[in-house]
């Protein structure tokens, strides 16, 4: 039997904590993913416009073998300043690889980032960008209970013709190994299935998180492109950004082909999806609490599955529990939930 974490956010995977910050007049912020100890981690990048930093750290054949952090942040390349403040402030609090006595500990921090400059606010920042600032404060903020919605890296983003947001789901085996999902949605593609008011994921979701609403019998799907994209497709102005873990003692290869396999919860929650125009990527992070069965790839087979899964009702979430913000319009909004 598979059920729904306690908490049906990322956090139900022990070890991990995640904090949000958010520049309110600006129209952005920050999320960041804190693992209690260094943790293994993988990405996958399957959109053509994405902004990073650090992920080739993240190759199995790379010396890194466990990071502290991962961040998601709005501000397109200047949110990549968020990766900074969070290791300042983990390296404060005593985190980070210790290259040698005497030298400062190192934390070992990966980001990606979104396009929402065309969000509205004020965004004079001058030379003075706020996303060091919310780094700092996202991780400082760090705990088990998080918001989804308008928050984090979710503030500005939009998805598809609605607004778009911080998503998050979890799901526990009867074994007791945990899958969660983190998710900033910032779409190209409409979340929702043409001519109704059903979320493409709505097959996998459980307890009603995201409205319950399913497709109409008399909705037909053809192979034209959805009404309710976003209105200007524009390069580099998209993205949706995600995080599946698990505590499930994966290594790095594993954790690798579990983010392959993960990304497959895009196609099922958003269409069209990973275009020449989003910068779609997914991270996996393995906090290695419990011990996996053999075969090891049938386990990583289940869990990648599990993993696609959690993520697209993460992805739904995002998107129901955004709030409308300036010209984007919530999905609640939109169809009176």
């Amino acid at each position: 039997m598979i059920r729904k974490g306690e908490r049906n956010l990322i956090t139900d995977v022990p070890g991990l904590k995640v904090g949000n910050a958010e520049d309110l007049g600006g129209r952005t912020g920050v999320t960041v993913v804190v693992a209690e100890t260094p943790s293994p981690a993988a990405v996958d990048v399957r959109g053509g416009a994405p902004g990073t930093s650090d992920t080739d750290a993240l190759d199995p054949v790379s010396l890194v073998d466990g990071v502290d952090a991962l961040v998601l942040a709005g501000g397109s390349a200047f949110g990549l300043e968020a990766v900074g403040g969070v290791r300042a402030h983990l390296q404060n609090v005593g985190r980070g690889y210790q290259i040698a006595p005497g030298l400062p500990r190192v934390p070992i921090v990966s980001g990606a980032i979104l396009f929402d400059l065309a969000s509205g606010g004020d965004k004079n920042w001058g030379d003075d960008p706020p996303y060091r600032r919310l780094g700092q404060a996202a991780t400082a903020a760090a705990g088990l209970d998080f918001k989804l919605g308008n928050a984090g890296a979710g503030l500005g983003a939009a998805a598809g013709a609605y607004k778009g947001g911080l998503g998050s789901a979890s799901v526990v085996r009867d074994d007791g190994i945990t899958v969660g999902a983190l998710v900033a949605v910032n779409a190209v593609g409409s979340p929702v299935i043409s001519g109704s008011d059903a979320f493409w994921a709505w097959a996998f979701e459980q307890d009603g998180e995201f409205g319950g609403r399913r497709p109409k019998p008399n909705v037909h799907l053809d192979s034209a492109l959805p009404a309710d994209m976003k209105d200007t497709v524009k390069p580099g102005t998209n993205t949706t950004i995600a995080v599946v873990a698990t505590d499930a003692d994966l290594t790095r290869i594993e954790l690798k082909r579990l983010a392959i396999m993960a990304a497959d919860g895009f196609a099922r929650a958003l269409r069209p999806v990973h275009t020449p125009f989003d910068g779609d990527l997914v991270y996996a992070l393995s906090t290695r609490r419990r011990p996996i069965a053999a075969p090891r790839p049938l386990a990583v087979l289940e869990l990648g599955s599990l993993a696609a899964d959690t993520l697209a009702r993460a992805i739904a979430r995002g998107v129901y529990e955004a709030e409308t913000l300036g010209l984007y319009r919530s999905y609640r909004d939109t169809f009176s939930t």
